[in-house]
Formats: structure tokens, sequence, C-alpha cells
């Protein structure tokens, strides 16, 4: 690969990496895929089986498990070799998917999400850590710009064929797609991507990993008991065990010789800025647009079709940002700009969502998002781009992982404190003598629902909704307000033009 490759010129890929380009784009398209397609059917899900006050459980259960997933695959990715890892989480995601569709109540679907996000993490992080590998962070905008296609092919199809499955068949469907995928993806894996031989004699902290496991578990589920009717004691349990959890994996990583997260890499600006940044976004993002559907198809009336092709419009934006901040970070080497620029711009659109109102025009909900989607495009990879340009090859895996991990920490919280308090806020909108005539069925509230009830009640239900989610949009705007602020104090540091692919591997390393 050409280190300073200047503008106009064409990308040049090293062999290993055009072997492995197949695999790598599956594993990529799959996975964004699980993050798009779900998203416009969650109404029709909750709706079938019955929890409409439990939809953030199902994002939240998917969520939950693969960021405890993330910190164990990276450093096993570090250990034992990220092709290995990769492999493994691919079969892990295809078992979630075979039983999903056999789920017959919410705990059921959350249960076989959660085996599915385990694999789901899994992958998040072995692609990136490859990527990591096989490519130098000066190179990376260019190579965005060729896998983005990828990301784009599953931008368009999973809204869209979400919304499909939902309106024509049945959301179960949705997940039968991912098996001749997914076994596309461990094929092409398995033949094509050769990396560098990983090196022995490291210990896995398995303790730690357990711990922190705990930690992330009881954190998120304590976010999310507003919303449920559960026994008074569970709160402050699950707060001990959270708080437990937290000081033995601090303590367990202070004496292990080889932490799942080392804590020494906090010291470093370059790498704890960007993490810090990962999560707020994270809590926007899939905390706010995790509810952009319901609000589209319960609140404005639309369809679950027209609901996906909004999201459409969201991860488009965000994808533009990616691939056209990467070739002008490549061109010039600077970075600080884009996540300056990203935090800004997406809380504006974060303010302009939170005064839609069902009355508004379309274009007003097409701006907002689009906004968003810019902004947010602009800081996502550009954190983890940051985070590989400062830290070792040793620590990649882990580094890697930590970033997106607590992207998805913040993305768990965000949907679950957003979920309470949509919740809260819907119940509390809602007409005392419409709820009672509900009954039962407030927790099944669907399109389907809605066009069964009388005009008044559809009408009262509408209202309720709409009024309860657009102004928490604001609220995750004054959350990147701090972003913003942290991404001013990002340093600005020359990107390395080495793949770690091209550096020979250590003495006595172990096949990747």
């Amino acid at each position: 690969m050409k280190a300073n490759a200047g503008p106009g010129r064409s990308i040049a890929v090293p062999p290993a990496l055009r072997r492995a380009l197949p695999g790598l784009l599956a594993v990529m398209f799959l996975a964004a895929l699980d993050q798009t397609i779900m998203a416009a059917a969650l109404p029709a899900v909750a709706g079938d089986l019955g929890g409409l006050d439990r939809m953030s459980a199902i994002i939240t259960g998917y969520l939950v498990a693969a960021t405890a997933a993330m910190p164990l695959a990276g450093k096993l990715g570090d250990a034992y070799g990220r092709k290995r890892v990769l492999q493994a989480a691919l079969v892990v995601f295809l078992a979630g998917a075979v039983l999903c569709p056999l789920a017959r109540s919410i705990p059921e679907l959350i249960a076989f999400r959660a085996i599915q996000g385990i694999g789901g993490g899994g992958l998040m992080i072995g692609v990136q850590a490859v990527i990591g590998e096989l490519v130098s962070p000066r190179e990376r905008g260019r190579f965005l710009a060729v896998v983005g296609s990828a990301y784009i092919a599953a931008a368009v199809a999973g809204p869209l064929a979400g919304g499909a499955a939902v309106d024509l068949l049945s959301w179960r469907w949705i997940f039968y797609a991912y098996l001749p995928l997914g076994l596309a993806a461990l094929l092409l894996v398995s033949l094509t991507l050769h990396l560098p031989a990983a090196p022995r004699g490291r210990n896995i902290d398995f303790l730690g990993a357990a711990l922190l496991t705990l930690a992330i578990v009881a954190f998120v589920l304590l976010c999310s008991t507003g919303s449920y009717r559960g026994p008074a004691w569970l709160a402050p349990v699950l707060a001990v065990l959270a708080a437990a959890g937290t000081a033995g994996w601090l303590a367990s990583s202070r004496r292990a010789a080889d932490p799942i997260v080392p804590l020494v890499l906090f010291r470093e600006r370059g790498f704890a800025i960007p993490v810090a940044i990962s999560a707020l976004v994270g809590f926007t993002m899939f905390g706010a647009v995790s509810y952009l559907p319901a609000f589209l198809q319960v609140g404005m009336g639309m369809s679950a079709t027209v609901s996906g092709s909004l999201l459409l419009v969201l991860m488009l934006a965000v994808l533009l940002a990616v691939v056209v901040s990467g070739l002008l970070i490549t061109r010039t080497g600077r970075y600080k700009i884009f996540p300056i620029a990203g935090t800004l711009v997406a809380a504006g659109g974060m303010l302009v969502f939170a005064g839609v109102r069902p009355g508004n025009s379309l274009a007003r909900v097409l701006l907002s998002v689009a906004l968003i989607g810019l902004g947010l495009g602009l800081v996502m990879q550009v954190m983890v781009l940051v985070v590989q340009n400062t830290v070792p090859r040793a620590d990649l895996g882990a580094a890697t992982s930590t970033v997106t991990f607590l992207r998805q920490i913040g993305a768990a919280v965000g949907v679950a404190i957003l979920g309470t308090l949509i919740t809260l806020r819907f119940n509390a909108a809602l007409p005392d003598a419409v709820a009672a005539g509900l009954g039962g069925r407030l927790d099944s509230v669907t399109p389907e629902l809605l066009a069964q009830l009388p005009a008044p009640d559809r009408a009262a239900v509408a209202a309720a909704f709409a009024d309860a989610v657009p102004p928490l949009f604001g609220y995750t705007g004054a959350i990147l307000a701090v972003a913003f602020v942290l991404a001013l104090l990002l340093p600005e540091r020359r990107l390395r033009t080495t793949a770690y692919a091209e550096v020979p591997p250590p003495e006595g390393a172990a096949d990747a």
C-alpha cells in the first residue's frame, strides 16, 4: 500500500486485503443489516407478542449482549488471532438467528436476540480490528470509500426489507434472511482471510471479563427498570451488582498482567477523549433513532415501509458523511474538524426534530433526520480511527473493542432511559378513559390496533404518543453539546502511514 497517495491516484490495495475483501464486505453487510432491518419492525414485533412497554427491552437485550461480548472478543483476537474470533462470532450470530423466529413471547425473543447479540458484538469488533490490522490510519478514508458500498447496500435493503416483511409477510421472515447471508460470509472469511500470526503467551483476564460483564448487564438493566412493573427490590439489587462488578473489574485489571481493558490506555488523551465521545454519540444515535419508526407509525400514522424509508435517509446521510470525511482525512491528514462539525450538526438535527408534531410536513422530518445522519457520520468512524492510530499493535483489539464497547454502552443506556421516559410520558398524556378502554391492549399499541379503534380513541392514542417522543430528542441535543466540548479538546496527531500487517510478526507467534 502506498503511504501517501495523493488526490486522484488509485487505491493501492495490499494482496492480503484484496483477497479478504469479499469476506469482509459480506460480514460488514450482515452486521449493518442487523442494525437497520429490525427498526421498522419493532412496533409490529411488540404488538404481536404483547409488549409495547417492553419494546426497549428487545433492543437492549441485543445491545447488552453485544456490548458485554465486545471486550472479550477484542482481547481474544489480540491473543489468539482475529480470524478465529470472527469465525466464532459468525457461528453464534447465526445460531441466534435460527432461534429468533421461534419466539412465542417477548422474554423468549429477548433471550434469542441476546444470543444473536453475543455474535453481533464479535462481528463488529472483529471487522474493525481486521481493518485496523490490514489498513494504515492514513489510508483508512480511501478504504471506507471502497467498503462503504456494503453499508450503503444494507442501509438501502434493511429498512425497506424490514418494513416490507411486516407489511406483506411477518416480522419472523426477517431472521430467515440472515441464514444464507451468514453462511456465505463464513465461507468467504474461512477461505480468504489471512492475517499475521498472533503472539504466544498472552493470558486472558477471564475474571475481569466476567466482572465487567456483570457490571454492564446490571447497569443497563437498572436503567430499564423505570418502564417495567417489577418488584421494589429489583432496582437496589441491580445497583449493588453494577457497583460490585465495576469495583471488582477495576481491582482485577490493576492486578492482571494482561487485563481485558488495559486501564493505562485511559491516561492517553488520544484514547480517553474518543472513547467518551463515542459513548455520548451512542446514547444519542441509538437511543433516539430506535424510537423514530414507532413515532412515525403510531404518532404520525405512517406505514412500516414508509417509516423504513425515512430510516434509509438517515443511514444514507451517515454513510455520505463517513465516506466524504474519510477521503478528506486521507487527502489532508487532518481529522479534528470533523467531530467538531459533526456534533454541532447532529445537535441541530435533534433540536429540529424536537419540534415535530403530527400536523407538520414530512419535509421537516426529512431535514431533521438528514442533519442527524450527517452529523453522526462525521463523528463515529473518526473516533475509531483516532484510537487505532494511538495504541500499539498489541492492544489494537482491546482498544478497538473499548471505543465500540463504550459506544454500545451509551446506546444501551440511551435506549433504556429514553424508553422509560417515553413510556411514562405516553401513559401520562393518554386520557384516563381511553387508557381504561384499552385495558391490557395498552402495552400492544400498533398501527393495526389503532386502525380498529373508534376515531376519537385513535386520535387520542396517536396524539399522546406524538407528544411523548419528539421533546426527548431535544434532550439528546444537549448531550451532543457535551460531545462538542470534548471534540474541541481532542488532540490531532500525525496519522500512521504503515499498516500493522506490513510489519513482520514477533518471534514465537502463533498462527492467526
